[in-house]
């Protein structure tokens, strides 16, 4: 199967650089989440070059940006799934930039950590 990361369409395509290029993902889990992905097919955040590791940085903030004017959110979680066992299940390495709002979620404190739920919840007396 070809992998979908390869062949964004133009149109999809949101910001771009020489390495790396950001547009908005097709499953989004709030509105105005991006994905940022190197133009080359890596799996891992640990196959970038030092050049490409830049312009991933710049590519997600300038998307950080834009998505500040469009939605307005009020915090955001940033994340990558590196491998199968890390729940990647694209193996083009890409990055989640999520915009999070008061009143997504109940109690957000945790964020990520909620991946392991019975973890998640370290400042309360269990």
């Amino acid at each position: 199967m070809p992998c979908p990361f390869c062949s964004v369409p133009g149109e999809r395509v949101i910001i771009e650089s020489e390495l790396a290029l950001a547009f908005f993902d097709g499953y989004p889990v709030s509105p105005g989440h991006m994905l940022v992905i190197p133009k080359r097919h890596i799996p891992s955040f640990f196959d970038l070059t030092d050049d490409e590791h830049s312009e991933i940085r710049e590519l997600l903030i300038q998307s950080k940006e834009r998505v500040e004017l469009e939605y307005s959110p009020d915090g955001w979680n940033i994340g990558v799934n590196d491998g199968p066992a890390a729940g990647q299940t694209v193996g083009h390495l890409h990055f989640h930039l999520i915009p999070r709002y008061f009143g997504d979620r109940e109690d957000p404190r945790g964020g990520i950590r909620w991946i392991f739920p019975d973890k998640a919840d370290y400042w309360s007396q269990r």
